[in-house]
């Protein structure tokens, strides 16, 4: 197995968050030179021009991030009109948030079942949502709620029109989510 292309994998998984040198030792079976010389490659791998991202290091955690000197590309993804249809995941987290606003990204996950990171990034660089303090929790981590923009989008004047929790699990309990209409594929195209 190659071990340096499932350290590439276990740093795309933990996004924004990062993972320490600790936690990759344990999950990688490795020992501290070996791990060095992974992030050592893969660091290398992703400082050619022709990468768009890198390897960055924070204190004792490494994660992947873009390259600055692409920042005016990634500006005109964010400005673009064809990019600013909402994703059902980027629906998913701003209902969760909407309802339950202050919340942090870690409550967030938990409602969600998998990573927000990256979504809540994306919609704070939309404008629809907004960091508005800090939790008391352990780390301080940050608050989001939704902002007039997010209002707008949805043509609501106030969180007051979001439809009632109950309506909404009537219309989630009359969904059969073992009934697919869709068909496993056999064939690859």
């Amino acid at each position: 197995m190659n071990l340096k292309g499932v350290l590439e994998g276990i740093l795309f998984v933990v996004g924004d968050e990062g993972i320490t040198v600790s936690s990759l030792l344990e999950i990688l079976n490795v020992d501290k030179e070996t791990l060095k010389n992974f992030i050592i490659e893969l660091k290398n791998d992703y400082e050619k021009s022709d990468r768009g991202i890198r390897l960055s290091i924070l204190g004792d955690a490494f994660k992947l991030t873009t390259k600055k000197e692409h920042k005016d590309y990634y500006e005109k993804l964010l400005e673009n009109d064809e990019n600013n249809t909402l994703s059902n995941s980027a629906i998913e987290t701003l209902a969760i948030i909407a309802y339950n606003e202050p919340i942090t990204r870690i409550e967030v996950d938990e409602i969600r079942g998998i990573q927000s990171g990256p979504m809540i990034r994306k919609l704070v660089a939309k404008g629809f949502i907004k960091e508005v303090g800090k939790s008391d929790a352990p780390g301080r981590p940050i608050l989001y709620k939704t902002t007039s923009e997010f209002l707008d989008y949805f043509n609501m004047s106030s969180l007051k029109e979001l439809p009632k929790i109950d309506a909404v699990k009537e219309i989630i309990d009359d969904i059969d989510l073992y009934d697919s209409r869709y068909k496993e594929e056999t064939e690859i195209i």
